[in-house]
């Protein structure tokens, strides 16, 4: 596991902001990729971006009918003792981290991620910062703050999401990464391509170009960590292992 050795720490703080009151969400799809915050009138306050993620249940109750059928076709199986599985490790068994890389207009760049305790800033460099570490798939997932009123000092960020802990299982996890502007409607990028080796994953970019604020999907997963990441899309950064302290 990496993380950038060389970034200030700041602290981990929650705020609660607007989402622009809209009731509609739009999707980012391959075939409609991209959102212009700079047209929607949202490319100012505070950008929200929520992950949500759980395991698919039906992973549980599969194993249970194979068990059950097992019975018909194999009845010696009844004179047997059955292994009783737990439900718990079937419904949530991987920790899902959601991070950010940035890099800003005067050529600084660096993360925003848990591992390291690297959660970032809201009101200085880098203009992002993470509430938290959710390792239990709660219902209020992981949140990232992005300030757009210094939308000037950003030249882009991306946001990913890797497995700290588990077995690779993108594949069976619902992670769904929303975004909840200042004004307009909500964004949702859905992690649901089959990549069952994968332990990382790009979900999208926020570029500011020629006066314009714009969110691309990029939903492109790794089969390495924050350094496979870097190298796809060009940081330059140089990363070294981490560690999170145990529960």
């Amino acid at each position: 596991m990496s993380f950038l050795g060389n970034l200030w720490r700041g602290g981990a703080q929650k705020y609660d902001f607007d989402s622009g009151g809209a009731s509609y969400v739009v999707e980012l799809t391959k075939r409609s990729p991209v959102i212009s915050l700079t047209k929607q009138g949202a490319a100012a306050g505070h950008l929200r971006v929520n992950l949500h993620w759980q395991m698919r249940t039906s992973d549980f109750h599969e194993r249970v009918g194979q068990g059950r059928g097992g019975l018909l076709r194999h009845p010696g199986k009844l004179f047997k003792p059955e292994i009783v599985q737990a439900q718990g490790p079937a419904v949530v068994n991987v920790d899902l981290d959601l991070a950010c890389l940035y890099e800003l207009k005067d050529g600084t760049k660096g993360v925003v991620q848990p591992l390291g305790n690297f959660l970032g800033d809201l009101n200085g460099p880098p203009f992002v910062q993470l509430s938290g570490d959710d390792r239990f798939g709660s219902g209020s997932g992981e949140t990232l703050y992005i300030n757009l009123d210094h939308r000037d000092e950003i030249k882009r960020l991306l946001i990913f999401v890797y497995i700290y802990d588990g077995t690779p299982a993108f594949d069976r996890t619902h992670a769904v990464v929303t975004l909840y502007p200042s004004s307009g409607p909500r964004v949702e990028v859905k992690l649901d391509e089959r990549a069952p080796q994968a332990r990382s994953c790009a979900i999208f970019t926020l570029e500011n170009a020629k006066g314009e604020l714009t969110v691309r999907r990029e939903v492109k997963y790794v089969y390495g960590f924050q350094a496979e990441l870097d190298r796809l899309y060009g940081w330059g950064l140089q990363w070294g292992r981490g560690y999170k302290s145990k529960v």
